[in-house]
């Protein structure tokens, strides 16, 4: 049998009670590690050990996307945990991965938890007012993508908030190891709502006038949030221009780009407007 089992937000306890059962009895034990980290504790595997008194192996994406054979091989004949920060199904990897089970008749089955996709609802906004999600990469000097902003704009046409979930890199590839023939990897690196509100605003000046004027700008109002379901989580709203200003410390990050609010809605974001 193989388990994907959610992990919750930040902390080693968010795990479920049934999650923790599952792992506990589970042969091998994998931690995906590349969509998302658990605050303070991906970076200290020995806690997540301790805690389930279990091995636990890293899935870096290269694992998860080209040798996911190695985690279906031991879900044939025992069990074996796949653990996800957040919920399972965060990712179309983890689809991915259930649909090869299914292939070679491998029997699954999910353990969800609280994501970043509900929980952004502490911030006040009511979930059903979101419309589409969308991820914003780190650029580079060279690669500066903007496809996301199309999103954006729809949304707020609508009166609808945009989710935008903020890139990591965990286990890069260094260019210039390669360009050497050695395999070496580029520290970590976790986008934060300043960077984001600063790739956007920036974007601007890619976009058709016509399609974002009155629309969207950089006094438009954004909410940032970090380490959110910790007990140093953090909610910072205040415009755009004013966003790329604020640190809201260490990661995860994510940024909110506000459409219409409900009465409620704006009673509750006066409590983390600057």
């Amino acid at each position: 049998m193989l388990y994907l089992i959610g992990l919750g937000l930040c902390d080693l306890t968010d795990i479920t009670v049934k999650g923790l059962e599952i792992v506990k009895k589970c042969e091998k034990v994998y931690l995906e590690h590349y969509t998302s980290v658990l605050y303070n504790v991906s970076d200290n595997i020995e806690k997540l050990e301790d805690f389930y008194s279990k091995k636990v192996l890293l899935a870096d994406r290269e694992m998860v996307e080209s040798q996911s054979d190695e985690i279906l091989d031991g879900s044939v004949d025992g069990d074996i945990a796949f653990l996800v920060v957040g919920d399972p199904l965060g990712a179309t990897t983890h689809t991915d991965l259930i649909l090869r089970a299914i292939q070679r008749g491998i029997k699954y089955k999910i353990v969800h938890n609280a994501s970043i996709m509900n929980a952004v609802g502490c911030c006040g906004l009511q979930l059903y007012n979101f419309g589409e999600t969308v991820s914003i990469p780190l650029w580079t000097e060279n690669w500066k993508p903007s496809s996301f902003m199309d999103k954006i704009l729809a949304n707020k046409k609508r009166g609808l908030h945009t989710l935008c979930l903020l890139d990591i890199k965990v286990k890069e590839k260094s260019l210039e190891a390669m360009m050497k023939g050695k395999v070496a990897y580029e520290p970590p690196r976790f986008m934060k709502t300043n960077e984001a509100a600063s790739q956007i605003i920036e974007s601007f000046e890619t976009l058709d006038q016509k399609e974002y004027d009155g629309v969207l700008d950089e006094s438009s109002y954004c909410i940032g949030l970090a380490r959110v379901g910790s007990d140093d989580q953090s909610i910072v709203r205040c415009g755009l221009s004013q966003m790329v200003n604020e640190d809201l410390g260490k990661p995860l990050h994510c940024l909110v780009i506000e459409g219409n609010l409900h009465p409620l809605e704006a009673d509750m974001l006066a409590l983390f407007t600057k």
